[in-house]
Protein backbone atom coordinates (compact mmCIF):
# COMPACT_ATOMS: atom_id res chain seq x y z
CA UNK A 1 0.00 0.00 0.00
CA UNK A 2 1.26 3.56 -0.72
CA UNK A 3 0.90 6.69 0.87
CA UNK A 4 -1.56 7.49 -1.57
CA UNK A 5 -3.53 4.48 -1.14
CA UNK A 6 -2.83 4.36 3.00
CA UNK A 7 -6.37 4.04 5.03
CA UNK A 8 -7.87 7.78 5.68
CA UNK A 9 -11.09 7.10 7.91
CA UNK A 10 -9.00 4.73 10.49
CA UNK A 11 -7.54 5.83 13.79
CA UNK A 12 -5.44 3.99 15.94
CA UNK A 13 -6.30 4.56 19.47
CA UNK A 14 -4.26 7.78 21.12
CA UNK A 15 -1.59 7.24 23.55
CA UNK A 16 -2.70 7.41 26.79
CA UNK A 17 -1.49 10.98 29.17
CA UNK A 18 1.23 8.83 30.76
CA UNK A 19 2.38 8.10 27.48
CA UNK A 20 2.23 11.01 25.97
CA UNK A 21 4.54 12.51 28.71
CA UNK A 22 7.19 9.88 28.01
CA UNK A 23 7.83 11.38 24.38
CA UNK A 24 11.28 11.53 23.42
CA UNK A 25 12.82 14.46 21.81
CA UNK A 26 12.21 14.58 18.12
CA UNK A 27 11.82 17.28 16.05
CA UNK A 28 7.57 17.25 17.06
CA UNK A 29 8.31 17.65 20.63
CA UNK A 30 10.22 20.47 20.19
CA UNK A 31 7.56 22.20 18.99
CA UNK A 32 5.82 24.74 21.25
CA UNK A 33 1.76 24.40 21.16
CA UNK A 34 1.28 27.17 19.01
CA UNK A 35 3.86 26.03 16.38
CA UNK A 36 2.27 22.34 16.77
CA UNK A 37 -1.36 24.42 16.37
CA UNK A 38 -0.17 25.37 13.20
CA UNK A 39 1.48 23.03 11.77
CA UNK A 40 -1.30 20.08 12.16
CA UNK A 41 -4.01 23.08 10.41
CA UNK A 42 -1.83 22.31 7.19
CA UNK A 43 -1.67 18.65 7.83
CA UNK A 44 -3.31 15.25 6.74
CA UNK A 45 -3.52 12.79 9.21
CA UNK A 46 -2.96 9.41 7.45
CA UNK A 47 -2.91 5.52 8.94
CA UNK A 48 -0.09 3.30 7.21
CA UNK A 49 0.09 -0.27 7.43
CA UNK A 50 2.95 -2.39 8.17
CA UNK A 51 5.23 -2.41 5.23
CA UNK A 52 3.55 0.49 3.76
CA UNK A 53 6.23 2.81 2.57
CA UNK A 54 5.85 6.33 3.69
CA UNK A 55 8.13 7.63 0.92
CA UNK A 56 10.10 6.02 -2.18
CA UNK A 57 13.92 6.50 -2.93
CA UNK A 58 13.84 8.37 -6.54
CA UNK A 59 10.61 10.11 -6.00
CA UNK A 60 10.19 13.89 -6.41
CA UNK A 61 9.22 16.26 -3.54
CA UNK A 62 5.78 16.78 -2.63
CA UNK A 63 5.60 16.29 0.76
CA UNK A 64 6.95 15.94 4.71
CA UNK A 65 5.76 13.52 7.51
CA UNK A 66 5.34 13.87 11.14
CA UNK A 67 5.28 10.64 12.65
CA UNK A 68 2.89 10.63 15.40
CA UNK A 69 2.88 6.95 16.61
CA UNK A 70 4.95 4.21 15.48
CA UNK A 71 8.06 3.49 13.98
CA UNK A 72 9.50 3.57 10.32
CA UNK A 73 12.54 2.15 8.67
CA UNK A 74 14.86 4.58 6.66
CA UNK A 75 16.64 2.33 3.99
CA UNK A 76 18.52 3.01 0.31
CA UNK A 77 19.28 0.53 -2.56
CA UNK A 78 22.60 0.36 -3.84
CA UNK A 79 23.28 0.13 -7.86
CA UNK A 80 23.40 -3.59 -7.60
CA UNK A 81 19.61 -3.56 -5.78
CA UNK A 82 20.40 -4.32 -2.22
CA UNK A 83 18.75 -2.80 0.63
CA UNK A 84 20.41 -1.19 3.16
CA UNK A 85 19.18 0.09 6.40
CA UNK A 86 20.54 3.37 7.71
CA UNK A 87 17.96 4.50 10.52
CA UNK A 88 15.33 4.30 12.31
CA UNK A 89 12.41 7.43 12.89
CA UNK A 90 9.76 6.85 15.51
CA UNK A 91 7.49 9.24 17.40
CA UNK A 92 7.83 13.03 16.94
CA UNK A 93 10.18 12.50 14.34
CA UNK A 94 10.27 14.38 10.88
CA UNK A 95 10.61 12.08 8.31
CA UNK A 96 11.11 12.48 3.98
CA UNK A 97 11.95 15.81 4.33
CA UNK A 98 15.25 16.37 2.84
CA UNK A 99 14.40 16.16 -0.32
CA UNK A 100 11.50 18.66 -0.09
CA UNK A 101 13.65 21.55 1.74
CA UNK A 102 16.46 20.80 -0.98
CA UNK A 103 14.35 20.59 -4.34
CA UNK A 104 15.82 17.53 -5.23
CA UNK A 105 14.84 13.52 -5.90
CA UNK A 106 14.71 11.70 -2.42
CA UNK A 107 17.68 10.02 -1.37
CA UNK A 108 16.22 6.82 0.50
CA UNK A 109 12.98 5.18 1.15
CA UNK A 110 10.97 4.90 4.52
CA UNK A 111 8.78 1.96 4.91
CA UNK A 112 6.45 1.41 8.20
CA UNK A 113 8.01 -1.17 10.47
CA UNK A 114 4.42 -1.73 11.91
CA UNK A 115 1.10 0.40 12.18
CA UNK A 116 2.46 4.23 11.77
CA UNK A 117 0.11 6.89 12.44
CA UNK A 118 0.95 10.61 11.18
CA UNK A 119 0.96 13.92 9.54
CA UNK A 120 1.33 14.43 5.80
CA UNK A 121 2.18 17.94 5.15
CA UNK A 122 2.41 19.26 1.52
CA UNK A 123 5.91 20.84 0.64
CA UNK A 124 4.82 24.19 -0.36
CA UNK A 125 2.34 24.25 3.16
CA UNK A 126 5.58 23.30 5.08
CA UNK A 127 7.93 25.61 3.75
CA UNK A 128 5.05 28.32 4.37
CA UNK A 129 4.94 27.27 8.09
CA UNK A 130 8.59 27.70 8.27
CA UNK A 131 8.44 31.02 7.03
CA UNK A 132 5.75 31.91 9.70
CA UNK A 133 7.64 30.85 12.41
CA UNK A 134 11.53 31.18 11.50
CA UNK A 135 12.80 29.57 14.82
CA UNK A 136 11.60 26.40 13.59
CA UNK A 137 14.25 26.90 11.00
CA UNK A 138 16.61 26.21 13.95
CA UNK A 139 15.31 22.90 15.00
CA UNK A 140 15.17 21.76 11.17
CA UNK A 141 18.92 22.00 10.67
CA UNK A 142 19.28 20.75 14.09
CA UNK A 143 17.70 17.49 12.93
CA UNK A 144 20.01 17.55 9.89
CA UNK A 145 22.90 18.11 12.22
CA UNK A 146 22.41 15.02 14.76
CA UNK A 147 21.50 12.77 12.08
CA UNK A 148 25.17 13.36 10.26
CA UNK A 149 26.54 12.93 13.59
CA UNK A 150 24.89 9.98 14.39
CA UNK A 151 25.86 8.53 10.77
CA UNK A 152 29.69 9.91 11.36
CA UNK A 153 29.85 7.77 14.69
CA UNK A 154 28.32 4.87 13.05
CA UNK A 155 31.00 4.85 10.36
CA UNK A 156 33.71 5.00 13.34
CA UNK A 157 32.61 1.66 14.51
CA UNK A 158 31.83 -0.04 11.70
CA UNK A 159 35.94 0.69 10.79
CA UNK A 160 36.96 -0.13 14.22
CA UNK A 161 34.81 -2.73 15.95
CA UNK A 162 34.17 -6.61 15.08
CA UNK A 163 30.66 -7.43 13.75
CA UNK A 164 29.62 -8.20 17.40
CA UNK A 165 30.64 -4.95 19.13
CA UNK A 166 28.79 -3.19 15.90
CA UNK A 167 25.51 -4.77 16.90
CA UNK A 168 26.50 -4.33 20.15
CA UNK A 169 26.22 -0.37 19.65
CA UNK A 170 23.34 -0.55 17.58
CA UNK A 171 21.30 -2.27 20.36
CA UNK A 172 22.61 -0.05 23.23
CA UNK A 173 21.64 2.70 20.68
CA UNK A 174 18.28 1.28 20.04
CA UNK A 175 17.84 0.65 23.41
CA UNK A 176 18.37 4.47 24.49
CA UNK A 177 16.07 5.66 21.92
CA UNK A 178 13.72 2.85 23.15
CA UNK A 179 13.81 4.52 26.92
CA UNK A 180 13.01 8.09 25.77
CA UNK A 181 9.25 6.82 24.97
CA UNK A 182 8.91 4.06 27.50
CA UNK A 183 10.07 3.40 30.84
CA UNK A 184 12.56 0.37 31.79
CA UNK A 185 11.21 -2.70 33.15
CA UNK A 186 12.61 -4.15 36.11
CA UNK A 187 16.65 -3.98 37.09
CA UNK A 188 16.47 -1.15 34.13
CA UNK A 189 15.94 -3.94 30.98
CA UNK A 190 14.58 -1.87 28.42
CA UNK A 191 12.78 -3.60 25.31
CA UNK A 192 13.92 -2.25 22.07
CA UNK A 193 11.01 -0.83 20.09
CA UNK A 194 11.71 -0.96 16.59
CA UNK A 195 10.50 -4.18 15.44
CA UNK A 196 13.71 -4.92 13.46
CA UNK A 197 14.54 -8.53 12.04
CA UNK A 198 17.74 -9.85 12.53
CA UNK A 199 18.52 -9.20 8.30
CA UNK A 200 17.45 -5.74 9.25
CA UNK A 201 20.29 -5.33 11.94
CA UNK A 202 22.99 -7.07 9.67
CA UNK A 203 22.20 -4.87 7.25
CA UNK A 204 22.76 -1.69 9.59
CA UNK A 205 25.54 -3.35 11.06
CA UNK A 206 27.49 -4.86 7.47
CA UNK A 207 27.06 -7.93 8.60
CA UNK A 208 25.50 -11.08 7.40
CA UNK A 209 21.97 -12.59 9.12
CA UNK A 210 24.34 -15.62 10.48
CA UNK A 211 26.87 -12.89 11.87
CA UNK A 212 23.75 -11.01 13.65
CA UNK A 213 22.80 -14.74 15.05
CA UNK A 214 26.01 -15.92 16.42
CA UNK A 215 26.83 -12.05 18.05
CA UNK A 216 23.51 -12.22 19.42
CA UNK A 217 24.06 -15.61 20.99
CA UNK A 218 27.22 -13.99 22.49
CA UNK A 219 25.62 -11.39 24.00
CA UNK A 220 23.05 -13.51 25.84
CA UNK A 221 25.64 -16.01 27.12
CA UNK A 222 26.84 -12.58 28.54
CA UNK A 223 23.84 -12.19 30.15
CA UNK A 224 23.65 -8.30 27.95
CA UNK A 225 20.25 -9.38 25.77
CA UNK A 226 17.51 -11.61 26.11
CA UNK A 227 15.70 -12.62 22.42
CA UNK A 228 12.14 -13.81 20.95
CA UNK A 229 10.72 -13.15 17.37
CA UNK A 230 11.44 -9.91 16.70
CA UNK A 231 12.10 -8.60 20.14
CA UNK A 232 14.92 -8.04 21.80
CA UNK A 233 15.48 -6.72 25.46
CA UNK A 234 18.26 -5.27 26.83
CA UNK A 235 19.27 -6.73 30.14
CA UNK A 236 22.41 -4.96 31.17
CA UNK A 237 22.49 -1.40 29.39
CA UNK A 238 25.63 -0.36 31.28
CA UNK A 239 27.48 -3.87 30.27
CA UNK A 240 26.12 -3.60 26.73
CA UNK A 241 28.15 -0.09 26.05
CA UNK A 242 31.01 -2.01 27.46
CA UNK A 243 30.92 -4.97 25.36
CA UNK A 244 30.47 -2.55 22.60
CA UNK A 245 33.56 -0.29 23.53
CA UNK A 246 36.21 -3.31 24.00
CA UNK A 247 35.80 -3.19 27.93
CA UNK A 248 34.08 -6.44 28.43
CA UNK A 249 36.23 -9.13 30.30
Amino acid sequence: MTERTALHGDRPPRPSPARAARRGDGFWDRLDTAQRTALRETARPRLFQPRAPLCYQGDESDHIIIIEAGWAKVTSATAGGHEVVLAVRGPGDLVCESAVLGSRERSATVTALGPVRALVVPAARFTGFLDAHPGVWLLVSGTFVRRLDDAGRRLQAHVAATGAQRLALLLAELAELSARHGPPGPGGRIDIAPPLSQEELGSWTDASRETVARALHRLRRRGLVSTGWRRITVVDPAGLRAFAAGRAD
